[in-house]
């Protein structure tokens, strides 16, 4: 990936030291995790990666029911049965 803008943000104190310690602890800069964190939260992916991940999803061979089965196991008004 080129590096070719340059932004400046402000930490408090508090995140800043943490941020650091993250970084040292995983063998990167602070700036490496900064943009690493971007990309994962807001990301930089693919029309193309993006329909890879929809079809290795749909691959996938999960124990879920027919819209008839899971309907008889849900629950009216969960909200009421929370404490």
């Amino acid at each position: 990936m080129e590096l070719a803008k340059k932004t400046t943000i402000l930490f408090s104190e508090a995140l800043h030291k943490r941020l650091k310690r993250i970084a040292e602890q995983r063998g990167v800069s602070l700036g490496q995790l900064v943009r690493s964190a971007c990309v994962q939260q807001y990301g930089l992916v693919s029309t193309s990666d993006q329909l890879a991940a929809v079809d290795a999803l749909g691959a996938l061979m999960l124990p879920v029911g027919t819209p008839a089965e899971m309907k008889q196991e849900t629950v009216e008004n969960p909200s009421e049965l929370m404490p």
